[in-house]
């Protein structure tokens, strides 16, 4: 594995993990890797340091700096807010998303706020068949380490 700096037409810096440099060219090259803010596809190498261990001293002051958990740019804030408005606002009704939906939207159970894990086919099917859904920009607490 190795990791990339990378840098978008519209001069956004992002990091992303590919299995090889090879791997990365021959994505490029068919257009599947994009910007992570704006999604744009010209997106290029950048200058990168390599990774220096540091000493002891310098580790820990960085560690009690902050934790991984603190939003460290406003729009990871701004998710961190979406998030626990959804889970606080919503049931969690995990794989049965989709039944659920559908059930809502024909009357068979009382509307309310859910949201939960669909697959791709099943997500397409709500949407063809008019059943207002959307993706969510984040993954269930339960999905995450």
């Amino acid at each position: 594995m190795i990791r990339y700096s990378l840098t978008c037409s519209n001069d956004h810096a992002f990091e992303s993990w590919f299995q090889s440099a090879e791997a990365f060219d021959r994505l490029a090259a068919a257009g599947h890797v994009a910007c992570a803010v704006c999604g744009a596809t010209g997106v290029a190498k950048t200058l990168m340091a390599p990774a220096v261990r540091p000493a002891r001293k310098a580790a820990a002051a960085a560690t009690a700096a902050g934790p991984l958990a603190t939003p460290q740019s406003p729009i990871e804030a701004a998710l961190a807010a979406l998030r626990r408005q959804v889970e606080e606002t919503s049931e969690y009704v995990g794989l049965n998303f989709a039944a659920e939906a559908r059930a809502m939207h024909e009357g068979r159970v009382p509307e309310r706020s859910i949201y939960g894990e669909a697959k791709a086919d099943e997500a397409r099917r709500l949407v063809e068949d008019g059943i207002p859904v959307a993706p969510l920009p984040f993954v269930p607490a339960r999905k995450t380490n």
